[in-house]
């Protein structure tokens, strides 16, 4: 006679290797990961956790690969109304702008002799709130404006790669030239067909990479991968800093490209005690202290940076 066979092991046979279920052997319960010691305190897990990653991020440069070690970077920072959402606290846009300033002293504090340039998107245009320079303080000036939290509309992606673009054509062939974006936002309003600003981004060479806090955009994935950068998305408050941070050393250096080349460098000395205040070259304000270029006796404020008269990098 037909019969059905029944499994009448009873729940223990639906048990893993592990003594788990078998529909939990795939599943990662994350709260397993933090125990509690003698003391019924978690801190001592944090910690590991915390040393973990730092080991991780120690380890990851161990192969050898060739640097540069002159950068050209542009920052976009997203100032749409998505950036308003408090899933990362205090607010995705308080969170990214405190972040970045500790990115800007980071990142040149490796990179002494490169620059950098901030862009921010809202309201379906885009503007450099600093140009090229090699001075960090500037740019903490200008994350640190109330300005830039006034948030409005929807960003540019395009708008934003395009301003960027045009920053980036001055830049030396013997540096990188690179954009960086940090995102919130799932959508972008575009003036024209941004697969045309995708080709002019490979032509002129420059790398885009992105940090979003939401979710994985198919076009902003696309550009970051076939310009040659990165494309992350931001899991929690300690995860955002580390995908930022990744931005932080130079990325490996393209052999077609790898060329190596003389480039003139001014040493500056450092005047103070003049009898009168003089103006600088950058900024056109008396002082009484400065620093002054090899090449054309001008004085700027601080270093590193280029002079504003003769373009020595300083």
């Amino acid at each position: 006679d037909d019969y059905i066979d029944i499994d009448d092991t009873g729940p223990e046979g639906l048990k893993g290797a592990d003594g788990g279920y078998a529909w939990e052997e795939e599943y990662k319960r994350s709260w397993d990961v933090i125990q509690e010691d003698a003391t019924g305190s978690i801190q001592s897990s944090i910690m590991d956790i915390n040393d973990q990653r730092k080991r991780k991020r120690r380890l990851r440069d161990t192969a050898a690969i060739r640097r540069g070690i002159i950068r050209h970077v542009v920052v976009v920072i997203d100032q749409s109304e998505n950036m308003g959402t408090r899933d990362i606290l205090p607010s995705r846009i308080q969170a990214s702008l405190t972040l970045l300033e500790h990115f800007v002293n980071e990142f040149f504090d490796q990179n002494p002799i490169s620059q950098l340039s901030i862009v921010a998107t809202k309201d379906r245009l885009a503007e450099k709130l600093t140009d090229l320079s090699g001075n960090p303080m500037d740019h903490i000036g200008a994350l640190r404006d109330k300005t830039n939290k006034d948030l409005a509309g929807e960003p540019s992606l395009q708008n934003a790669l395009e301003l960027g673009m045009h920053a980036l054509k001055r830049a030396p062939a013997h540096g990188s030239r690179e954009i960086l974006c940090m995102f919130g936002s799932l959508t972008t309003c575009d003036p024209g067909d941004i697969e045309q600003t995708l080709e002019a981004l490979r032509a002129a060479e420059v790398r885009v990479s992105m940090v979003h806090l939401a979710a994985e955009v198919h076009i902003f994935k696309r550009i970051c991968t076939e310009t040659g950068g990165t494309f992350a998305v931001v899991v929690d408050d300690d995860n955002m800093k580390d995908e930022l941070f990744e931005n932080v050393p130079p990325p490996p250096v393209v052999n077609a490209k790898a060329t190596s080349d003389m480039i003139q460098m001014g040493f500056s000395i450092k005047a103070n005690g003049f009898d009168v205040p003089t103006p600088c070259a950058c900024h056109h304000a008396l002082s009484f202290s400065g620093f002054i270029c090899p090449r054309c006796k001008s004085k700027v404020c601080s270093l590193p940076t280029d002079c504003d008269v003769c373009g020595l990098p300083l």
